[in-house]
């Protein structure tokens, strides 16, 4: 089998590990920082499982891994895994940073400045000619952009920014979408940066794109949006740096034009209103490097944090289809947070819990 990552021995493991039905981000970390390595959490699920309730979903053979690494690798592609030096440290930061992505072409420097431009997907000439003029004024000043490679705004950001750019997508790295961005998401493959979570040959759906919207905020120094509706995956993006830290932007609009309303509520809240690249740059200054912790991955198995009968009904009580925050999980049930974070995987391996950003968690219907 090609080597997903030649300096990681256990890339296949880990490969399986993350492709296994019901093991998101979170609950990866979990897995790794409990049992120490990807094979000794393989072999622990179906009793984690079965403590949750249910039965863990099967992960992937080493004939299906090998192919996904060989497909990205005849592609020009890669895996990178988030414990690389060369993973984004300011995406490593997210509690829910993708264990691993697929990616094509370069990675810009460790201290580049990168900015995320999201807006709508009909979005209106003058705004697609504004994202596009500010995404040219950025790379000029040695900026990265960011974007999701949709129609409007997204792909006149990445049109601006020439090679300068990033794209995020929702499917797999080998699946052009919208498919008329297919040669603008080879050439950004060829010339800039492509990245995906999704395995290869995976179809996007409406499910996924709040994923990638994830990974564009906390690529970015900052967001800037620039023509989006109350209700949009570009006001998620947003929410989702803000969230992380990072700078939210917004770029002001007429109040008759609907699509403007996002942006004008963002600002109203608390964002940055922006007009050019000046503005921007002025935002997103370089981090101090003592804020911004180096991401520490240990695969040393942790102490058993394991719960009894009593604190799994305590914690599955506490639990309902609306979301709530870990952390009232833990103050409510007076539960150590280790078996309280235990209870948690359990029943999400057993497919009867759902993790939404911002730590917080659901009981599955």
């Amino acid at each position: 089998m090609a080597d997903a990552d030649p300096a990681l021995p256990d890339a296949a493991d880990r490969l399986r590990l993350i492709r296994t039905p019901g093991v998101g981000p979170v609950t990866y970390r979990q897995l790794i920082r409990r049992f120490g390595t990807a094979a000794a959490a393989l072999r622990a699920l179906p009793d984690l499982a079965r403590r949750g309730g249910g039965r863990s979903g099967d992960p992937p053979d080493l004939r299906t891994v090998a192919h996904e690494v060989e497909r990205i690798a005849a592609l020009g592609g890669r895996h990178l895994f988030i414990d690389s030096p060369d993973y984004p440290r300011l995406l490593a930061e997210l509690d829910d940073a993708p264990p691993v992505i697929t990616m094509r072409g370069a990675l810009p420097a460790a201290d580049a400045r990168i900015v995320a431009i999201v807006g709508a997907r009909n979005a209106s000439a003058a705004a697609c000619r504004f994202a596009r003029g500010l995404a040219h004024d950025l790379a000029a000043e040695g900026a990265i952009v960011v974007s999701g490679l949709a129609r409007g705004i997204d792909t006149a950001a990445h049109m601006g920014a020439g090679a300068a750019t990033i794209a995020v997508i929702a499917g797999g790295i080998d699946i052009a979408y919208p498919p008329e961005n297919a040669a603008l998401q080879e050439r950004i493959a060829t010339d800039a940066l492509l990245l995906a979570e999704m395995p290869p040959g995976t179809e996007p759906r409406a499910r996924h794109f709040p994923y990638r919207n994830r990974i564009i905020a906390g690529l970015a120094h900052g967001t800037v949006v620039v023509e989006a509706a109350p209700k949009s995956g570009s006001l998620i993006t947003a929410r989702l740096a803000n969230e992380a830290g990072r700078e939210v932007m917004a770029v002001p609009g007429s109040p008759l034009d609907p699509r403007a309303q996002g942006c004008n509520l963002l600002i109203r809240e608390g964002a940055t209103l922006v007009q050019n690249a000046a503005d921007v740059l002025e935002q997103i200054r370089p981090f101090d490097p003592r804020l911004v912790r180096s991401p520490v991955w240990t695969f040393e198995p942790q102490p058993p944090a394991d719960a009894d009968d009593a604190a799994r009904r305590s914690i599955a009580d506490l639990l309902g289809p609306v979301p709530v925050a870990v952390d009232e999980l833990i103050r409510q049930s007076g539960i150590a947070p280790a078996v309280v974070q235990m209870v948690l995987l359990e029943l999400e391996l057993a497919g009867r819990l759902e993790r939404h950003a911002g730590g917080r968690a659901s009981i599955v219907a």
